[in-house]
C-alpha cells in the first residue's frame, strides 16, 4: 500500500467521510473524476478520496496519482475494514459486484455500485438483502444508472409527472454503439458470459429500461424479446475465442399504467458512437432526447393550435434547470462526465440527510428482473414473459 500525507485537522473538527473506490478503468476513471470535481461545484458533506483499489499495484498507484486518490491498495477486504473508510464506490466488473458490495454494507459502509446491480437475479437478491439491513442501521445504497442525473432527463421526468404529455402511450428506448462493430475487435471480459453475465442486454439495455421506468414513474409488468450475437468469435492472446454473450437486443415492454415501450440495442450498429434515444409520446404531448447532444430536449406541446405545433428545441442549460446552477453561466453546456459529478452529490446529500437514495437496489433489482425476462423471452422464441412483483426480502 503507498500512501500520500493528509493534512492535519483541528482538534474536535468533524472526520471527513473517507471514500475508497474499487475499480481504476473507464468507470474508476469517471467516478474519481466526479469525487475530484463534486466539491467544486456543489455544497456537499466533507469527504477525503483516501484509497484507490486495484488488482495490480503499479497501475493502481499510477491511476491513483492521477485520479487525485491519497493512497492504493490491491485487496478491498482489508480496505472496507478500515475505520476510516465511510463510503465504498464500486466500479470493478459486474461479476464482483455482490461479493463487494454485501461485504461492505455488512462493515458499516455505505455502498454505491455501477450498473447493472449484478450479473444474475440470485446475486441480486443477495444485494437487496444486505442492502435492507443496512438501512435499518442507517447505512445508504445505490446504484449508479447516471444517466437518470442528465439534466435534459431530469427536466423530461419532470414534465412527464407535470402532466405536460398527458398519458403516455408509448415509449421508444434505443442505445446503440459500434465499439465491437469490427469483427477483429479483441476478445474482452465483456464478451464472456461468465465475467459479464449478458453483453448488450445488460451493459447498455440495462440503461433502456431504467430510463422507461425512470422517466414515467413506472414499472414493466411482461416483456417479449431477442437477443443475437452477430459475431461469435473473437481474436484472443492464443487464438479465436468464442463470444457467449449477445451483441444486440429487441424487447417489448408492457407497463403498469398501461403504456408500451420499444427497446434495441446493439454494440455493433456501425457509425453509432453512444446514441441513447428517447422518445416519449403522450396525449398532450411528446419528448425527444439523444445523448449525442446531451444539452438539448425537444418538446411538443400537443394542446397548441395545430399550425403552431411541432418540436421546440430546449437548452437545457439554465439556472433554473436540474443541476445546472452549480456549473456554469446559462448557456454554456455541460457534458457525459458531468452526469456523474450529479451522482455524488446526490449520493453525499442522502449520506448526509439520512435518507434513502434512487435508485435503490431494490429498483436496481427490478431492472434485472426485466433483463432477465428478456433473456427468458428470446431463449422461449420471442415468447411473453411475466415480470413478478417484487415483494421485499426478508433480511434474514
Amino acid at each position: 500500500m503507498t500512501s500520500l500525507p493528509i493534512p492535519n485537522r483541528q482538534p474536535g473538527t468533524p472526520r471527513p467521510l473517507g471514500v475508497a473506490a474499487i475499480g481504476y478503468a473507464f468507470m474508476g476513471q469517471a467516478h474519481s473524476n466526479a469525487w475530484r470535481t463534486v466539491a467544486n461545484h456543489f455544497d456537499v458533506p466533507a469527504f477525503e478520496q483516501r484509497v484507490l483499489v486495484g488488482r495490480h499495484a503499479e497501475a493502481v498507484a499510477t491511476a491513483a496519482k492521477k485520479y487525485g486518490w491519497s493512497e492504493t491498495a490491491t485487496d478491498w477486504r482489508e480496505v472496507i475494514a478500515r475505520d476510516d473508510i465511510d463510503i465504498v464506490d464500486i466500479c470493478a466488473p459486474g461479476w464482483l459486484h455482490a461479493e463487494i458490495a454485501t461485504a461492505a454494507l455488512a462493515a458499516g459502509k455505505h455502498v454505491l455500485v455501477e450498473k447493472p446491480l449484478a450479473n444474475s437475479l440470485a446475486e441480486s437478491e443477495s444485494m437487496v438483502r444486505a442492502a435492507q439491513a443496512a438501512r435499518a442501521l442507517g447505512v445508504r445504497s445505490m446504484v449508479g444508472f447516471n444517466y437518470r442525473r442528465i439534466p435534459a432527463l431530469t427536466l423530461a421526468r419532470r414534465l412527464i409527472a407535470d402532466g405536460r404529455l398527458g398519458t403516455i402511450r408509448q415509449v421508444r428506448a434505443s442505445y446503440l454503439q459500434d465499439w465491437l462493430a469490427d469483427e477483429e475487435s479483441p476478445m474482452t471480459w465483456r464478451l464472456r458470459k461468465e465475467t459479464a453475465g449478458s453483453g448488450a442486454l445488460g451493459d447498455i439495455a440495462s440503461h433502456a429500461v431504467d430510463q422507461v421506468q425512470y422517466l414515467l414513474g413506472d414499472t414493466v409488468t411482461e416483456v417479449s424479446g431477442r437477443l443475437h450475437t452477430f459475431v461469435t468469435e473473437r481474436p484472443g492472446p492464443d487464438g479465436p475465442e468464442p463470444v457467449t454473450v449477445d451483441d444486440a437486443a429487441w424487447a417489448t415492454l408492457s407497463l403498469a399504467g398501461g403504456a408500451v415501450a420499444s427497446v434495441d440495442v446493439s454494440r455493433v450498429a456501425l457509425g453509432q458512437k453512444n446514441a441513447l434515444r428517447v422518445e416519449v409520446y403522450g396525449t398532450t404531448g411528446s419528448l425527444t432526447f439523444n445523448l449525442e447532444n446531451p444539452n438539448e430536449l425537444y418538446f411538443l406541446n400537443g394542446t397548441e393550435p395545430i399550425e403552431v405545433q411541432g418540436f421546440r428545441r430546449i437548452l437545457v442549460t439554465e439556472p433554473e434547470h436540474p443541476y445546472i446552477s452549480g456549473w456554469w453561466p446559462q448557456g454554456h453546456v455541460i457534458g457525459w462526465e458531468h452526469s456523474f459529478t450529479h451522482q455524488i452529490r446526490d449520493f453525499l446529500l442522502n449520506i448526509q440527510s439520512g435518507t434513502d437514495p434512487s435508485p435503490s437496489f431494490e429498483e436496481g433489482m427490478g431492472v434485472q428482473h426485466v433483463l432477465a425476462a428478456i433473456e427468458a423471452s428470446s431463449a422461449a422464441g420471442g415468447a411473453t414473459v411475466a415480470i413478478p412483483a417484487l415483494i421485499p426480502l426478508s433480511k434474514d
